[in-house]
């Protein structure tokens, strides 16, 4: 499962109009980079380091025995052709992305997907068959940012992406006091400080490793 992808895809589609209120380029970017988090939490990839026979930073393919789902493929084939840059990674795959994971989604039922429109603009519509996951989803998030709890590995990687691209807006709405408190623990999450506050294994580490690179590239 690609848990941080599909989740942040419910999460930005969880509003009465389901649609995202990020900007397509965002939009693209922060999903592109879910993939790739999970694709680095299942140690697929990681960043080059010295040593590797790559410029440093690029993304590279490692050799691991988690099973690969069907969301995080298109990702971890393109890496397979040659390592990418985060940035240039997250821009190459675009709308792949975004498609790959609304077909899983749609496949392990937490959506429908409907085409409308001409051939030559056709349109996605989209609908929650069930809550289950998107409310779970916004559950970790609200005990992560509010009650301090140890987030998750993919509601680390969901906070580390959005406060990257100033998204958070999206899936919260608060007054100013809210906005400070979140403002202050996102921006510990995103700084990698979350791996301190649980046991974490190597798939964390390189989670977190991952996430930093992804968060400097699409940093402002």
């Amino acid at each position: 499962m690609a848990q941080t992808a599909e989740d942040l895809f419910l999460l930005l589609h969880d509003n009465p109009s389901a649609e995202p209120g990020l900007d397509s380029t965002r939009l693209r970017q922060v999903l592109a980079g879910a993939v790739l988090l999970d694709l680095a939490h299942g140690c697929h990839i990681r960043p080059a380091g010295p040593g590797d026979n790559v410029p440093d930073g690029h993304l590279i393919v490692l050799a691991s025995d988690v099973p690969v789902d069907e969301a995080s493929r298109p990702a971890l084939q393109l890496l397979h052709k040659r390592p990418l840059p985060p940035l240039a990674a997250m821009s190459a795959l675009g709308t792949k992305a975004s498609d790959s994971v609304v077909t899983a989604l749609a496949q392990s039922g937490q959506l429908s997907r409907t085409v409308t429109g001409p051939l030559w603009h056709r349109k996605d519509s989209l609908a929650l068959l069930t809550r289950a996951r998107v409310d779970e989803a916004r559950a970790a998030l609200l005990a992560t940012l509010f009650d301090r709890q140890p987030p998750t590995p993919a509601t680390a990687g969901i906070v580390t992406l959005l406060h990257a691209v100033d998204g958070l807006g999206t899936v919260l709405s608060l007054n100013d006091r809210g906005w400070r408190w979140v403002h202050v623990r996102a921006a510990e999450i995103a700084g990698g400080r979350w791996v301190h506050e649980s046991a974490t294994g190597v798939a964390e580490m390189n989670l977190a490793v991952t996430a930093s690179a992804l968060r400097a590239a699409l940093a402002p």
